[in-house]
């Protein structure tokens, strides 16, 4: 759990998702094409990424990716993500955690 928390602080938004994952894929596409550049962990192409997998599981986040922190708070999944799009309060979000200037 330490080792999550501490890639979390690294950078505003922090993506932990799986290079296989289609949805995970469509949310890291959607964050780019709004210029924000997250740090993005591939659960499955990282040193233990299976105990990361697991801790994020403890977290309540299910299914385990794509998982979505922004300013260090865990925000969720794709539905998650995509909810606050179609509501307009993800680019607000963004902003206030200094991850997009526009």
């Amino acid at each position: 759990m330490e080792r999550v928390k501490k890639m979390v602080s690294e950078k505003s938004v922090v993506i932990f998702s799986k290079s296989s994952c289609c949805m995970c894929h469509s949310i890291k596409t959607l964050f780019s094409e709004f210029g924000v550049y997250p740090s993005i962990h591939e659960l499955d192409e990282i040193p233990r990424g299976k105990e990361i997998e697991q801790a994020l599981a403890r977290l309540g986040c299910s299914p385990p990716v794509p998982v979505v922190f922004i300013g260090g708070e865990l925000v969720g999944g794709a539905n998650e993500i995509m909810s606050l799009h179609l509501k307009r309060s993800l680019v607000p979000l963004l902003k206030r955690a200094g991850a997009l200037w526009l």
